[in-house]
């Protein structure tokens, strides 16, 4: 994009980016590595007018230019009258100019491992033009780090799902208030109140201070491409929108063998419902706190040797269910127990799954989604922190205290 002013010093929002670096650096004082100075070059249009000085910066090292350096444009002397700083494929840089309309500065995401042509025309104090074409190179990242993302793009998903992103490369401890600043989360129709918390070197996870308001739009902007994550590894752009559907809350009081299921503050079903036994030392017990549902799967086979239960125990069972919903990463769903019938609504007789008829089962997989709730209430047993969807099991305070911004 280029645009054209006069008589005064004035340009448009464009693409005025990288800049003179090479025709322009034949004219400038030498460098010796690193970061180059701007380059400079004066010109006379007319021996009696005093020379335009145009000034690019960064000048390309020769290596590439940082992907999180700004250019920037300047003239001395003179008025710019048209910038144009555009990829091979003619796609544009935007960028703006300063108040004074002396110095224009790329606003644009600089795309790595690419050579930008930059054309520009000044004028000096008597009304000459000057033109000068330049090209500067973008590094070429050794390595970069691909963000990972849930809820998937294009889903609708339920008022507790956090939203998950996980880099296949460490993030450096010093660079985690950088990449937290170039995550954002918009929704409407209203803003929601909301804070990243970090789990891990390579996992941050958001979720909104209350429950997301049913009947949400979400969109995330991983603006992370001119984000240095470690040294020498840079981040990846992307784009992902969501839907927050309906409200479902289900409560599990496992002393009294229920289950309340309620979409949108309405009560749907109660169902009867079994836990976790007690007794073996204990690690059969539910956990009570506040769930998520992470996965739905209409049949599912579950081998009890994949909790740490060996197939010469007693208490070994290997069994197809259906209508399985995962509530933690240690194996806790809610799921079709047609065997446990006599006990739902009695006793808590399960290997810790809360379990249900196969007609209540059905119901509930029916009117469930991902990011649906599910709190449980009634033993000392709590959850512990990523055992799957937890983020509701802290405190705001707590969660807060997680973000690098914090």
């Amino acid at each position: 994009m280029s645009t054209s002013y006069q008589h005064v010093r004035a340009w448009a929002p464009a693409a005025l980016v990288l800049a003179m670096a090479t025709a322009v650096s034949a004219c400038g004082p030498a460098t010796t590595g690193g970061t180059a100075p701007g380059v400079r070059a004066s010109v006379s249009a007319t021996p009696s007018a005093p020379p335009v000085e145009v000034t690019v910066a960064p000048a390309d090292p020769g290596t590439g230019v940082r992907l999180d350096t700004p250019i920037t444009v300047s003239v001395a002397r003179g008025d710019l009258q048209q910038v144009t700083v555009t990829t091979s494929e003619g796609t544009p840089l935007e960028g703006g100019l300063d108040p004074a309309g002396a110095v224009w500065t790329s606003t644009g995401e600089l795309a790595a491992g690419t050579r930008y042509a930059v054309h520009v025309v000044a004028t000096d104090t008597a009304g000459e033009t000057v033109t000068r074409d330049s090209a500067v190179t973008t590094l070429t990242p050794a390595t970069t780090a691909f963000p990972s993302v849930a809820p998937l793009d294009g889903s609708t998903v339920g008022v507790g799902m956090p939203i998950i992103v996980t880099l296949d490369e460490p993030v450096a401890d010093d660079r985690r208030d950088e990449v937290e600043r170039n995550l954002h989360v918009t929704t409407t129709p209203a803003p929601v109140e909301g804070s990243w918390s970090w789990q891990s070197d390579s996992k941050v996870q958001f979720r909104p201070k209350d429950y997301w308001p049913a009947q949400t739009d979400v969109h995330i902007d991983l603006d992370l491409g001119d984000v240095e994550v470690a040294p020498g590894v840079w981040g990846t752009t992307r784009d992902i929108d969501f839907t927050v559907g309906s409200a479902v809350v289900s409560t599990v009081d496992i002393a009294a063998h229920t289950m309340t299921v309620t979409r949108d503050g309405e009560v749907l079903r109660t169902i009867p419902i079994t836990a976790g036994q007690s007794g073996h030392g204990g690690r059969y017990v539910t956990r009570s706190g506040t769930k998520v549902i992470m996965s739905l799967e209409e049949s599912r086979q579950m081998d009890a040797e994949t909790t740490g239960v060996s197939p010469d125990d007693p208490e070994y069972y290997n069994v197809a269910v259906e209508y399985a919903m995962r509530l933690t990463n240690s194996g806790e769903f809610l799921h079709a127990a047609p065997w446990s019938v006599a006990s739902q609504g009695r006793a808590n007789v399960s290997h810790g799954c809360t379990g249900m008829s196969t007609e209540d089962a059905r119901w509930m997989f029916e009117h469930s989604k991902v990011g649906d709730v599910v709190v449980f209430t009634g033993t000392d047993r709590g959850m512990e922190e990523g055992n799957g969807f937890a983020v509701w099991n802290e405190t705001w305070e707590d969660w807060t205290a997680g973000s690098a911004l914090s």
